[in-house]
């Protein structure tokens, strides 16, 4: 059975280098297929000239212009994306350092990332979240022992929350009093529009 798999085999066929067109095509293909950042589709067309070459020896690709044009035609929105990526992440329960490490990774701008910083109505939203999906508090069912409280603790602020935020959740006497800790500012902004 070993001898079919190996006569079966196709051989790898040369990868062809790239030039101006297949750039283009690679860089807009990725940009109708993912939402990015300017940093990320550079790191995904450099990858891909790693990975294929260039095939113009006199001249290097100018992959930077290439993603400013797609920038400029609206392609590619970092502050778009960071809006996005910042609220799926608080979504799951993340806190605010992990998700401003998140977009630093995705190569945000550090005023970008403050403007689409989660107010601190999202971000008690968030631990609520966590708490919540991981069972942490009283989503755990019985009051945590010292050992495992710590431990969630431990989880909450690796995930990027406050140590009050996490306390608040973990030292939660119930679910109800969880949750409005959660929602006490929501409240607060209904009553500042009225």
């Amino acid at each position: 059975m070993g001898t079919y798999k190996q006569e079966c085999k196709q051989p790898k066929r040369a990868k062809t280098p790239l030039d101006d067109a297949r750039l283009r095509d690679l860089a807009l293909s990725y940009v109708a297929r993912y939402a990015t950042s300017g940093a990320r589709l550079e790191r995904y067309l450099k990858r891909k000239l790693r990975e294929f070459g260039w095939a113009d020896e006199d001249r290097q690709p100018d992959v930077a212009a290439l993603v400013e044009t797609y920038a400029g035609l609206g392609y590619v929105d970092d502050r778009g994306f960071a809006q996005a990526r910042s609220s799926s992440l608080l979504r799951r329960g993340y806190g605010a350092r992990r998700v401003d490490q998140a977009l630093g990774q995705d190569g945000i701008a550090p005023e970008i990332r403050s403007a689409v910083a989660a107010s601190e109505a999202q971000l008690r939203q968030a631990a609520l979240a966590m708490a919540s999906r991981r069972r942490f508090g009283p989503f755990g069912g019985e009051p945590p022992e010292k050992e495992r409280r710590e431990k969630q603790l431990s989880a909450m602020l690796r995930a990027g929350h406050s140590l009050d935020f996490a306390r608040e959740m973990v030292n939660a006497s119930t679910i109800e009093r969880a949750e409005e800790w959660a929602h006490e500012l929501d409240e607060d902004e209904l009553g500042d529009d009225s």
